[in-house]
């Protein structure tokens, strides 16, 4: 069974003053395995970071099921959406969102403290280490983020995002504000956490570059989600 299914989901906003409603996309279909990756492409404005935030559970569809590992989560409701979200899903976003006032060791265990999980402060602690070594960051846990370069930054946001063990990483344009060198690297340890610790990967990305990296590539624009 795949780990993530989406049948048949559409979107459509109401439109501005109660005018014609805006379609983004209709019937989209989409089944990943377990450790595979995907990056879907396409024009701005066709939806991309909307169907990202519906698999993640951060908007819901006007219609359709989006299945994670057999269980709709559509049916979700309060705390159990809010749990699903942050123990089965991690977020990395284009502007990586550090807490300023936090050093780099304190952002990465943010996740941890929103009160899912039961595990101890010394195994998360010890995880996180462990996570920003991987990122190539021991040496930073103690620096705040504008101590911090660039890709430094998105570096830190990817061990964030690992922080609960999450099944399936969703990333939205994660190199759209770095420069070639640091989203190589970023892409390298992205494809090494999905192939080492069996994450299902979806990317969303503007750069072909990156895209033809992922095992498959999907195209959405015009409504529609069609394998390239």
């Amino acid at each position: 069974m795949p780990i993530l299914q989406l049948s048949k989901v559409s979107k459509t906003f109401d439109g501005p003053e109660g005018g014609q409603p805006v379609r983004v996309f209709e019937d989209i279909n989409l089944e990943l395995n377990e450790g595979q990756s995907a990056a879907i492409v396409g024009p701005s404005g066709s939806g991309k970071s909307t169907l990202l935030n519906l698999i993640g559970a951060l908007d819901k569809p006007t219609s359709g099921i989006i299945n994670v590992d057999g269980k709709n989560i559509l049916e979700l409701k309060g705390q159990e959406t809010a749990a699903f979200r942050n123990q089965t899903i991690g977020f990395i976003f284009q502007l990586h969102h550090l807490l300023p006032q936090c050093t780099v060791m304190e952002n990465i265990i943010v996740p941890s403290l929103a009160g899912h999980t039961r595990e101890h402060k010394g195994v998360i602690s010890h995880r996180a280490r462990s996570l920003l070594s991987e990122v190539g960051l021991a040496q930073r846990l103690q620096h705040r983020p504008a101590e911090l370069s660039g890709g430094e930054r998105q570096r830190a946001s990817v061990a964030r995002a690992l922080i609960n063990q999450p099944r399936i990483l969703l990333a939205d344009e994660p190199t759209g504000a770095l420069d070639k060198a640091n989203s190589d690297r970023l892409v390298e340890i992205l494809l090494k956490l999905n192939r080492e610790k069996n994450l299902t990967l979806v990317v969303i990305t503007h750069s072909l570059e990156v895209a033809q990296q992922m095992e498959h590539v999907y195209r959405l624009d015009d409504g529609t989600l069609s394998r390239m």
